[in-house]
């Protein structure tokens, strides 16, 4: 198993000061022989990335697409004009790699972002491909993201239920994604900050594994995030495994009884 930890960031949000506190962890399966996903999980930027490709193309669409964002974080100033610009400059990577070879190489991307409005926080979700967030919240959990594939139109078209989608010959073919071409921008949806929220960003390899009931279940079970993606992964490889797995837990407290921001 994987090592992972749990880190934490404090922040103000409807004059109360909330804990976030987060985790991420990845793994290349039982049948893949390479792994190419990649996450980044540094507050306020929790992002998970699938690359697809022949020979190294995924690894380097799915990397190239972490380390422009990465750089973003560092910068400090993340907001949806910074990482569209980045993913502008990961796909010019992706195009001039060497390894870059097939007009298949690409990556989705998806996660969650602190944006800040009059100082006041609010979370949105990003997404291109067919990686998601999930949000529990109340304790019913959501899929934040739309899936940009195939079997999501035909679901969108009532062509096809939810049920069959899984099974389907088209299972895998997306529709938008990070690559060697034109960047089609990302969808985004703004959520409001509540202490008690959950997400979940993840590959499919995760939910190919595991349903909803599923994913929903761990979250109940371990209150750590650390301990949470180290369950869920593990029970993904246990029924399978068939891809590889990524995720990140993001988790939102109530910490009004902490009188300094804590630093990871």
């Amino acid at each position: 198993m994987a090592e992972t930890t749990t880190k934490t960031h404090s922040v103000t949000a409807g004059g109360r000061q909330l804990r976030l506190s987060w985790a991420g962890i990845t793994d290349v399966g039982h049948r893949r022989e390479t792994n190419q996903d990649d996450y980044f999980a540094e507050y306020p930027l929790f992002v998970v990335a699938d690359g697809m490709g022949g020979h190294a193309g995924g690894e380097i669409a799915s990397q190239s697409t972490v380390k422009r964002l990465q750089a973003v974080v560092a910068s400090d100033a993340v907001g949806r004009e910074q990482i569209e610009g980045a993913l502008e400059l990961a796909v010019g990577d992706i195009a001039a790699h060497p390894d870059t070879t097939d007009e298949g190489t690409g990556t989705t991307l998806t996660g969650i972002f602190l944006e800040f409005d009059e100082e006041e926080p609010h979370w949105v979700s990003l997404n291109i491909g067919d990686s998601r967030v999930y949000l529990l919240r109340e304790d019913r959990l959501v899929q934040v993201t739309t899936d940009h594939s195939v079997v999501q139109e035909l679901i969108a078209a009532g062509k096809i239920s939810p049920e069959e989608a899984e099974g389907h010959p088209y299972s895998n073919v997306i529709t938008r994604a990070v690559g060697a071409s034109e960047l089609t921008a990302p969808d985004y949806l703004s959520l409001d900050v509540r202490a008690g929220d959950r997400f979940v960003i993840c590959s499919d390899g995760l939910t190919k594994e595991l349903t909803d009931y599923g994913i929903q279940h761990f979250l109940r079970e371990h209150s750590d995030p650390a301990d949470a993606v180290r369950a869920m992964l593990s029970a993904a490889l246990e029924n399978g495994g068939r891809d590889n797995v990524t995720l990140i837990v993001v988790q939102v407290d109530d910490d009004s009884s902490t009188e300094a921001p804590i630093a990871e």
